[in-house]
């Protein structure tokens, strides 16, 4: 799928950049922070030791920064947009709308969804965007 940046979130894909040497594929910008689609096998990287590396952004950058790992499947996609949430599977189904239903360990289902649903907000934007996802459900 093809993703439109706005020129602000390209302006801070290209600050992230400066700051990690790691080119994130997609940037969400909210009120009080960022979220950085990052390439798949560079989340560790993109944190850095003891979370070192995120930080110093967050700092220069002057607002929080939530990290999602970019992933070549849907279904991994998917799981890796809920996380730190512990995701025990996903199912994709095509019938009609194209909705991922997501097995959540029931302890985690709060992580999943974050406060005031943003967490999942986050993914549902994220799915569609890159994948073709029109709706996240956890079960």
């Amino acid at each position: 799928m093809t993703v439109t940046l706005s020129d602000a979130a390209r302006r801070f894909i290209g600050l992230f950049d400066e700051e990690t040497e790691i080119v994130p594929t997609d940037c969400l910008i909210e009120d009080d922070r960022l979220v950085f689609l990052i390439p798949p096998g560079e989340m560790a990287d993109a944190i850095g030791p003891g979370g070192r590396t995120v930080k110093r952004v967050e700092r220069t950058l002057g607002r929080q920064i939530e990290l999602v790992e970019d992933a070549d499947t849907p279904e991994a996609f998917v799981a890796n947009a809920l996380a730190p949430a512990v995701v025990r599977g996903v199912t994709i189904s095509e019938q009609g709308d194209r909705v991922a239903y997501v097995e959540v360990v029931a302890e985690d289902r709060g992580v999943a969804i974050g406060a005031d649903g943003r967490h999942i907000d986050v993914a549902r934007t994220l799915a569609e965007r890159h994948h073709g996802i029109d709706d996240i459900q956890l079960s």
